[in-house]
């Protein structure tokens, strides 16, 4: 008996909760589970995850409609933040007990511990918390990508972005006033208006209200926008198009589904669309952006809003509310 419990009791501490998939579907495929806390190689870290958080490609994966269809059974999640519990042999930048986020993991980050390369695991800035740590990864990486790699925008130009009051929008937002933009934003809710506002947008746009889009023509002088960060491009595309200055550029970062468009507006105006994809990023884009994110957390520049947090059993709930929701209001995680 004595022995008995003593194996039950060892088995607890070297097992987790951690989300298993093991059917593509809905969110009631999402399972807690226990199971055993993985051993990082020599190039990993185990990460005690502290959050997580959720991004709307977990859902896509999670259905199995993605271009990519992760090996059944998988724990979801790329981005989290924690402590080192252990690091491999050949690591030499992270020790045991170091704060860190993650941006992309071996394991999945929806779980209490994590195994994570050591390339894709970056110091978490004293300034921030574990959630914000959490909420780092996917959106302010595809920020600083869309801004700076693929756009190369400058100090003094004016940025358009279309949905401002989600994680990456506020993660654009920050970005291009810590570089001297001007900014226009707009959002779907009176919540996500005064996020934006208070995140520093020039001038603030509601796009569910009719003829807003001759607002921002009139705040840009009748010129148009120099740059639109786009995050439903199947629904606005053609309004960004239009809404360009001479030369302009729509950074391509999200989309849902199809959208007709006209020739001539890129035409008559010379403008140019890019698409964005952080996954596309080299090791060279990937080091430099890590660094400017760091960098920015750091003197203050970056501090992602958490707008909701979940305990692992409500994160079928998560999943509904990032998919569902009507205007976004800031990050939305899982805390362990």
């Amino acid at each position: 008996m004595i022995q008995r419990n003593f194996t039950r009791a060892i088995q607890r501490v070297m097992n987790m909760k951690a989300i298993k998939v093991e059917s593509f579907g809905g969110p009631e495929v999402l399972k807690v589970c226990d199971v055993p806390i993985p051993q990082p190689a020599e190039d990993e870290v185990l990460v005690r995850i502290k959050a997580v958080g959720i991004n709307p490609v977990d859902t896509y994966l999670r259905t199995g409609t993605h271009t990519i269809k992760p090996p059944l059974p998988y724990t979801p999640g790329s981005d989290g933040a924690g402590l080192v519990e252990k690091a491999g042999a050949a690591v030499t930048k992270f020790k045991a007990g170091d704060r860190v986020f993650v941006s992309g993991t071996v394991t999945g980050s929806y779980a209490e511990y994590a195994t994570v390369k050591a390339s894709t695991t970056h110091p978490l800035p004293a300034l921030l918390d574990f959630k914000q740590g959490a909420a780092l990864g996917a959106p302010y990486f595809t920020a600083y990508r869309a801004l700076f790699i693929r756009g190369n925008i400058q100090a003094g130009q004016t940025l358009l972005i279309h949905g401002a009051s989600g994680a990456v929008g506020n993660g654009c937002i920050q970005f291009a006033k810590a570089h001297g933009l001007t900014v226009f934003g707009t959002a779907g809710s009176q919540q996500g208006l005064d996020l934006i506002k208070k995140l520093g947008v020039d001038q603030a746009f509601n796009h569910r209200e009719e003829g807003y889009e001759q607002k921002i023509m009139a705040a840009s002088n009748g010129k148009g926008v120099d740059y639109v960060a786009e995050m439903l491009s199947n629904v606005n595309l053609q309004k960004d198009l239009d809404l360009l200055a001479h030369g302009g550029t729509v950074l391509l970062i999200g989309s849902r589904g199809d959208i007709n468009i006209s020739p001539r507006s890129l035409m008559t105006k010379e403008t140019k669309m890019i698409g964005v994809m952080l996954p596309r990023s080299t090791k060279e884009e990937m080091a430099l952006t890590s660094s400017e994110v760091v960098k920015g957390a750091e003197a203050g520049h970056l501090a992602p809003v958490i707008a909701r947090e979940y305990p692992l059993a409500e994160v079928g709930q998560a999943h509904q509310d990032i998919i569902n929701t009507t205007s976004a209001a800031g990050k939305l995680v899982l805390v362990t």
